[in-house]
């Protein structure tokens, strides 16, 4: 059997963690077995489908390195891949379903299947409906349209016994059909619904493994039952773990956000991305950009590698000590029999350590192409740039070690590729460390003068003429360490001391120092 996976996103929105897990493990089956990776997309709910949405969606994949060999904008031999456009092969389904009884045509009202099952709440009992205005010929069909009434097509589902299932990772599962409902498979006006789409346009596809979240395993009788009654053959299906929310076991939510910000460790990683996206233009709120997208990642500067390894770990493991995987080892390694079934809580922390791993292995060059876009999209750096801005990334780079996060975070070093007449100040910075210290000037000045001699500009001979200078002044090196790293950088913060100055240069750090200085008046 050749193996033919697939996802199937709505354009209802933007990517989310929890479907791109699916994804992802859809992908790495069919790669791990030789077949294919189909993306199809179910656009049957046309009030909700967001033409904008499927841009991001297909980007999301394309940056993550999930290819589809079937799909939109690839084509493949059961063209369209779009459930809108497929809506003769559903209505041809609907009908063979009624033609074998295995669906009817109800023209019950809205309030009226309504009152039926607030009395059924009432009196204790699980709802059944009475299928009183199902039309069982074309004279019921006819009495029902004279009184005005539009009908659904539902599906007759059995009252009685047991569909026995063996998902492959939630191992035996048993529904008693007495709980299923006569679901609406067709709208009054024609179009089909998602549930009997699915299951036609995967057989159409010839999807052998139907992988999908957990919360999908409800729909499955009803799916069974369509398949069976049309004569397929049934998929194997998968259910895996849905994607947790932080600190919680409830389901990862693109709704909940504003729950989500109290979680400390979440709002650190939504404050942090939403002041890199501020710099570099992108507009969005807490409900339109934040961690719970995948365009948050890629906008703020994680790798897609980092990415796709800690959407591995979201519900599957290899042992309980290996967490790094080349996208080679994923394949090789990946099975359904290792998903867990339990919920995969969706961890920061952990995403983080992965990101950093992974940016730490970064040649230098490669680490150099991934931040000047930044530098760049913030208005910091030219485009193209100055050929001085490489050389000088890269020593930034070295210096600043793992404080470097994600791509975005050079902006927090921005003043070394600022000119030095444009040095944006922090106030209070100055205001502490120089204006109200009544030494810190006379010592800048005399420090400046000092840096003319130094011989080479480089960090050890310059961390030998400091400790000189405070031996000489008889003074803390806090005392003119804090105010120098204000004049040369304007803050207060920053990696090592000796690397800023040396970076800079002996020309750019006196200049900057006695640019600090003309602003004490």
């Amino acid at each position: 059997m050749t193996v033919r996976t697939r996802f199937a996103p709505s354009p209802t929105g933007y990517l989310h963690i929890g479907g791109v897990r699916t994804a992802l493990f859809n992908w790495l089956f069919a790669r791990r077995h030789g077949g294919q990776f189909l993306l199809r997309i179910d656009d049957t709910d046309a009030q909700r489908n967001v033409e904008a949405a499927l841009a991001p969606i297909l980007h999301g994949l394309k940056w993550l390195g999930i290819d589809w060999d079937e799909g939109p904008e690839v084509g493949g031999p059961f063209e369209p891949y779009y459930q809108s456009q497929r809506g003769g092969r559903h209505r041809a389904a609907v009908e063979k379903l009624l033609t074998t009884g295995a669906a009817y045509y109800d023209y019950a009202k809205t309030e009226e299947i309504q009152a039926e099952r607030e009395e059924a709440q009432k009196a204790g009992k699980q709802f059944v409906y009475s299928r009183r205005f199902m039309a069982e010929s074309d004279a019921d069909r006819a009495r029902f349209e004279s009184e005005g009434r539009q009908a659904v097509v539902r599906l007759k589902i059995p009252r009685e016994g047991t569909l026995v299932l063996d998902d492959l990772v939630r191992g035996r599962v048993e529904f008693a059909w007495v709980n299923e409902q006569d679901h609406v498979i067709q709208r009054a006006d024609g179009t089909c619904l998602y549930h009997l789409a699915s299951v036609v346009d995967d057989f159409d596809f010839q999807i052998s493994h139907v992988i999908r979240a957990e919360e999908h395993l409800s729909n499955t009788p009803r799916q069974v039952f369509i398949v069976d009654a049309l004569g397929y053959t049934r998929p194997q299906y998968a259910h895996l773990p849905y994607v947790a929310a932080p600190g919680s076991r409830e389901k990862l939510s693109k709704r909940k956000i504003a729950q989500y910000l109290k979680n400390p460790d979440f709002k650190k990683v939504y404050d942090h991305g939403a002041n890199i996206a501020a710099e570099i233009g992108i507009e969005g709120t807490a409900e339109t950009f934040n961690p719970v997208i995948v365009d948050f990642y890629e906008a703020v500067g994680y790798l897609p590698e980092a990415v796709v390894n800690y959407l591995l770990l979201l519900g599957w493991s290899l042992d309980d000590k290996t967490e790094q995987f080349s996208r080679e080892e994923m394949i090789q390694l990946f099975s359904l029999e290792r998903v867990n079934k339990a919920p995969a809580s969706f961890d920061t922390q952990k995403l983080q350590s992965v990101q950093q791993r992974y940016l730490d292995a970064v040649p230098p060059k490669q680490k150099v192409a991934l931040v000047l876009p930044f530098l760049q999209r913030a208005g910091v750096v030219t485009s193209p740039p100055p050929c001085d801005v490489g050389p000088r990334l890269s020593a930034v780079l070295a210096a600043a070690g793992d404080r470097i996060k994600v791509a975005g975070d050079i902006l927090e070093y921005r003043e070394f590729f600022e000119p030095d007449d444009s040095l944006t100040y922090d106030e209070s910075a100055l205001d502490n460390r120089i204006r109200n210290a009544p030494e810190a000037a006379g010592l800048l000045v005399k420090f400046r003068n000092r840096l003319s001699s130094v011989e080479p500009f480089e960090p050890a001979a310059l961390e030998a003429m400091l400790n000189e200078f405070v031996a000489a002044e008889v003074i803390k090196a806090a005392q003119i360490v804090h105010p120098l790293r204000v004049a040369l950088t304007g803050k207060s913060v920053g990696f090592d001391l000796f690397d800023t100055l040396a970076i800079l240069g002996r020309e750019s750090s006196q200049r900057r120092i006695e640019r600090a200085l003309s602003r004490l008046t």
